[in-house]
């Protein structure tokens, strides 16, 4: 399936009713989760779109239903949002909603039961192992070698990551991690360049947006310098071989069916300098959508307006049970 911006532009407005943008929400990422839905929110009024801001944190989610919403745009990030557990809600309510359904949304939030997954279907993802304690992540440390990148499982945005380069740090990286989840994942570091690439669609209508490569400041491409400064380069076209880039993006419409996702997600990949093997890292199946998100600026080289994007997803919006 080729997404037409033509198209887009054909779909009228009041079909789609009365649409919530959620935004906020209690997770870590709320911050950014605001800057998303406030992105998206004025992205659709300026379409035609009746659309309202809805923070779950603040309201009770039976208000939808209440309300007269007809469908939900989720701009959640993180847990409740991104995780399966407000889908779920939306299926009880019988409110069609954007992006994956409850399994894909939960699996892919959990990078530990995605990493399994990759690697049971073929999928190349780095090593990695689950850790409970300090003295754990010291062993996986002498697994996997240095630097080894430690974080929580079930986290996004690169909170409570630390990347390892001496066994002394062990402990720390370990304890900063299970602040936000108690399974912590040590995770083979791979040096190379650092790529992400969108999905559009489902099954086998899926399809790759085009690449992004991420140059951060000294490689450190944290919570930060995704969406608070301007120092971070992005690359779109990415600069890589044709036949290189279209091998990546097999991989992550792959790795994206293989999951389960629908309507859209966004999968973090890293190339291995030595042999230019791609790793699978995770998929974020909300992804941001602020100034400094990725997901509009890959498809904006495919032609498509951040407010086509936002129109498509919304009109996208289906229950999944």
């Amino acid at each position: 399936m080729k997404i037409d911006p033509a198209a887009i532009d054909r779909i009228d407005p009041r079909t789609l009713g009365k649409v919530a943008v959620l935004m906020g929400g209690d997770s870590s990422e709320r911050e950014v989760s605001i800057m998303s839905g406030t992105g998206v929110l004025n992205a659709l009024r300026s379409r035609g779109v009746e659309a309202y801001a809805f923070d779950p944190a603040e309201r009770d989610l039976a208000d939808l239903k209440r309300d007269g919403y007809s469908r939900c745009f989720i701009a959640l990030h993180g847990r409740f949002g991104e995780d399966g557990t407000v889908q779920g809600a939306l299926e009880l309510l019988r409110l069609p909603y954007t992006g994956s359904g409850v399994m894909a949304s939960a699996i892919a939030m959990d990078k530990v039961m995605t990493k399994r997954i990759w690697r049971f279907e073929g999928l190349p993802t780095p090593d990695w192992r689950l850790v409970s304690s300090a003295e754990e992540t010291r062993k996986a440390f002498a697994a996997l070698g240095a630097p080894m990148i430690v974080k929580p499982a079930r986290e996004g945005s690169t909170i409570g990551l630390t990347k390892v380069t001496d066994v002394e740090q062990c402990e720390a990286a370990y304890q900063l991690a299970a602040k936000y989840d108690p399974d912590v994942l040590c995770e083979e570091f791979v040096a190379g360049d650092e790529t992400t690439c969108p999905v559009l669609g489902e099954g086998d209508e899926a399809q790759a947006l085009p690449l992004i490569r991420i140059v951060a400041p000294e490689g450190n491409y944290d919570y930060q310098n995704k969406y608070f400064t301007d120092v971070t380069q992005y690359h779109c076209p990415s600069g890589l071989p044709a036949e290189e880039e279209a091998e990546i993006q097999r991989i992550v419409v792959q790795a994206f069916r293989t999951l389960g996702c629908r309507g859209w997600a966004r999968a973090d990949v890293m190339i291995r300098a030595s042999d230019r093997k791609p790793f699978l890292l995770e998929m974020n199946t909300s992804p941001g959508m602020t100034g400094h998100s990725l997901v509009p600026m890959s498809a904006r080289a495919a032609g498509i307006s951040y407010e086509q994007l936002c129109l498509w997803l919304v009109s996208q919006a289906r229950l999944h049970a």
